[in-house]
């Protein structure tokens, strides 16, 4: 879906930030152009980033065994 209009931002263009290293909404919106114009995806921008960060950083306790 498109997030931001102005700019023709998606949710996937967001999360494709993140997965390629950017880890905080300044660095989404550097790299996409996301709320840099009216402001108003700036909220659902956020959102979207932050998930797809709080995602990337979760360590994965399944992984860990016992020696």
């Amino acid at each position: 879906m498109y997030v931001c209009l102005c700019k023709g931002v998606s949710d996937h263009a967001i999360r494709r930030a993140v997965e390629e290293g950017a880890r905080s909404w300044r660095d989404v919106r550097e790299q996409t152009g996301c709320a840099t114009q009216c402001g108003k995806c700036a909220c659902v921008g956020k959102t979207i980033a932050r998930d797809a960060i709080a995602r990337q950083t979760t360590p994965d306790y399944d992984l860990a065994y016992a020696v």
